[in-house]
């Protein structure tokens, strides 16, 4: 079955039809580290993670690029902020350095990026020669000019500006304006160079001493990396306008087709309002995991709306989260005794409908709501033919390959303690004879005692089950 993405260029939704068969190409715009991650940047990762993940299943050679701007205003204000006591350019580099390490520590903590060499990572900072070398060939060409030490994007040399972000010049232009200390032919030129600040790190330029703008480092590295032309550009919604129109204006105008499909997911609010320190609503991945110690709950929170859409976070969509996974993990748990080898060797037809539905779901537009309902649809049937240890056998381990391709971990075993594990069913057989003597304060208490370890009885027609709670 084909895959359908809706692309941000046309705004309708395409059949995915990459360049090369059998083979992907995806550009995600990372993280600018100045600061701790935060569960707005881990939606961002694990949206494209999840995309790179179905794109292979589906049988596709994926090559994957996300960029480190760790060349930016944001990091020279950290540092002057948090050290300012050292030399700014070294100051600069710690900064970098340690949110750059920070920020794989949140993705390895949440098993974001597990493809470990599929991944490439380039950094700005190591991209400086190629893209002076760039800015030259637009300003060979005409497309650019020098004022200085600066040197700017002439937009009225881009063909069908705005395109991306289907807005008129007139409109743009009537929302812009020229600091006065900025050399600008046009309000709406962009910068490709900035000429150096006293003490701000700085490179040698055929223009002085400098560091680039913002936009030239996606062009100077997709195209090195991916070539002139790839399949997908991805990005937050906010990058719309101005960063991706700009890339889009300096790679064509330099001659480049660039991208085919751009898709752009939606932002995070946290209770409807915007993410920020000073509200005191600043999530980092840090905090959550500290408060709930459970990177698939934040997953299951992100799978739960389209990547295009907002996500608002609140605690009661954490708690949906929690019931839901553990509704998961209850059938595993029951499932763990049971021996692989009763499984079918065909699919009963009610299990290979819902994986076809999960796989339908993703097909289009990777509508993960739709297919997580799928994955609960899986849920079900084995709850409803429990007694049927082949059926459930199935089932659990079509769930375990969908669960793993969203990267859900909700198969990774419970760690088991022998003599605690005895001394839980000793309590049980406790109960049973509590009940027995109609000592039901006895036996209520020792449900209690269990729950208070976190311990969860269930019982049934074959006798009293325990679980862990979640």
């Amino acid at each position: 079955m084909p895959i359908y993405i809706y692309n941000s260029l046309s705004r309708k939704k395409e059949e995915f039809i990459p360049i090369t068969k059998d083979q992907v190409k995806i550009y995600a715009c990372g993280p600018t580290v100045y600061d701790a991650p935060h569960i707005g940047h881990a939606r961002s990762a694990y949206i494209f993670d999840l995309i790179r993940r179905y794109l292979s299943f589906k049988g596709y050679q994926v090559k994957f690029v996300r960029n480190v701007t760790d060349v930016d205003d944001k990091i020279i204000d950290k540092a002057r902020k948090d050290k300012p006591h050292e030399d700014l350019i070294t100051a600069c580099r710690s900064v970098a350095e340690t949110y750059l390490e920070a920020y794989h520590q949140a993705l390895k903590t949440l098993d974001i990026d597990s493809s470990g060499d599929k991944l490439i990572e380039p950094k700005a900072s190591a991209y400086i020669p190629k893209m002076i070398n760039f800015i030259e060939g637009l300003i060979i060409q005409g497309k650019a000019y020098a004022c200085a030490g600066d040197v700017y994007f002439d937009i009225t040399k881009a063909k069908d500006y705005g395109k991306l972000s289907h807005q008129s010049l007139d409109k743009m232009e009537s929302g812009t304006r020229v600091a006065a200390k900025e050399n600008k032919r046009n309000p709406l030129d962009f910068a490709l160079w900035k000429s150096a600040k006293a003490n701000e790190p700085s490179w040698t330029s055929p223009w002085g001493e400098g560091r680039p703008g913002w936009h030239i480092e996606c062009s100077v590295m997709s195209s090195d990396i991916l070539g002139d032309e790839f399949d997908i550009h991805g990005g937050g919604i906010d990058l719309i306008f101005p960063h991706h129109e700009n890339e889009i204006a300096q790679s064509e105008g330099a001659g480049k087709k660039f991208a085919r499909y751009w898709i752009h997911h939606g932002l995070l609010t946290i209770n409807g309002q915007k993410m920020s320190k000073s509200l005191g609503n600043f999530i980092t991945v840090d905090d959550f995991i500290a408060k709930y110690h459970d990177p698939d709950l934040l997953k299951l929170i992100f799978l739960f709306t389209h990547y295009a859409h907002p996500v608002d976070y609140t605690d009661e969509k954490v708690q949906e989260a929690r019931q839901a996974l553990e509704r998961v993990r209850i059938l595993f748990d029951k499932a763990s005794g049971l021996s692989a080898q009763l499984s079918f060797d065909k699919l009963p037809v009610e299990i290979e409908d819902a994986k076809l539905g999960f796989i339908k779901a993703m097909d289009d537009d990777f509508n993960t709501p739709q297919a997580v309902a799928s994955i609960f649809e899986l849920v079900n049937l084995a709850n409803k033919n429990i007694t049927d240890e082949k059926f459930v056998i199935s089932a659990v381990n079509v769930l375990k390959e969908l669960c793993a391709l969203l990267g859900i971990a909700s198969v990774r075993p419970q760690h088991s303690d022998v003599t605690q594990d005895t001394k839980i069913n000793q309590a049980i057989n406790a109960r049973l004879k509590a009940r027995l003597d109609h000592d039901y304060a006895l036996a209520d208490k020792i449900r209690k005692d269990l729950e208070a370890q976190g311990v969860i009885l269930e019982d049934g027609k074959s006798g009293t089950t325990w679980r862990r709670k979640l």
